[in-house]
């Protein structure tokens, strides 16, 4: 990968690790879905014109059902789901668990076309990435039936975090990143709209939600999508996904800001989670994928 590659990564790595702390922050105020359809309504803002003058927008047509998958696997259904669980776990604990994002990828790609080499070492990784999760969830750190939904919905967030990225490079690869990403959004905020409006706040929100709604529009969404689609495309899917072990570094940094507290056990099974998310994606992609992106 080259250095633009590598400094993307970084980069992706850091803005990624930023959003479960806005996100708790804006939820205190906000309906969860309101912090969706904020984020996807004003990303979209910034993308679609941006798209129209470069002409991305007209070969569209004939990817609306990737376009259309991707929208609701990549925004509206994890923006949703994180916003909710946050309510009941921390924002540290978040970003430990959608660290397994590299995990899910190595147990689902072959559903998308895309094919790599399970040896014995990336096999031992999807067993301690699970052991990593199970021990988080069994030290204590959730607790209660509350705490349980947010684990339920930041699993649900992963699945769909996972099949982003294989939509991209099974389908969307060859595109100009502008033109698909306005029109996922686009959709995703269309999907969102209605709930969204029946939620709406009954007072204008503070200053410090509505900064955290702009960072997680612009920020969080528009510009961490355009960087997923670069490395996407750079690197494949599942090495794209590995910045997902910076995340939680980032998390828990600021969690701790909101008085979050991981402990021993939480801190140990985040280092089984990336050990095991490093192992499960080691290693070169095999020449018949290579073959099939060539062909997609």
């Amino acid at each position: 990968m080259s250095w633009r590659g590598w400094a993307a990564f970084a980069a992706l790595g850091i803005i990624w690790g930023l959003p479960y702390f806005f996100i708790k922050v804006a939820v205190q105020e906000l309906s969860p879905v309101v912090v969706a359809f904020g984020r996807v309504v004003l990303a979209a803002a910034i993308l679609m014109p941006i798209a129209w003058r470069r002409g991305a927008l007209h070969s569209l047509a004939k990817h609306k059902a990737a376009i259309c998958a991707f929208a609701l696997a990549e925004f509206a259904i994890p923006f949703c789901v994180i916003s909710y669980g946050e309510r009941w776990i921390s924002s540290s604990v978040t970003g430990i668990l959608i660290a397994t994002v590299p995990l899910s990828i190595a147990l689902i790609q072959r559903f998308f076309g895309v094919h790599e080499r399970l040896g014995i070492w990336r096999i031992l990784g999807l067993g301690l990435g699970f052991f990593g999760v199970t021990a988080l969830l069994g030290f204590g750190t959730i607790s209660g039936p509350l705490g349980w939904a947010g684990v339920a919905c930041m699993l649900i967030a992963t699945l769909g975090y996972a099949i982003g990225p294989l939509i991209i490079q099974r389908h969307l690869k060859a595109l100009d990143p502008f033109g698909p990403l306005a029109a996922s959004l686009a959709v995703a905020a269309a999907v969102l709209a209605a709930p969204a409006l029946l939620a709406l706040p009954s007072r204008m929100p503070s200053l410090l939600t509505l900064a955290s709604m702009g960072i997680l529009g612009a920020v969080c969404t528009a510009v961490a999508m355009l960087l997923m689609f670069y490395l996407v495309n750079h690197a494949g899917a599942s090495r794209a996904a590995v910045i997902t072990y910076i995340n939680p570094a980032v998390a828990a940094l600021l969690g701790s800001l909101l008085h979050e507290h991981l402990g021993l056990g939480g801190i140990l099974a985040f280092v089984l989670i990336l050990l095991g998310s490093w192992l499960a994606t080691r290693g070169s992609v095999a020449p018949h994928e290579r073959a099939g992106e060539a062909m997609a």
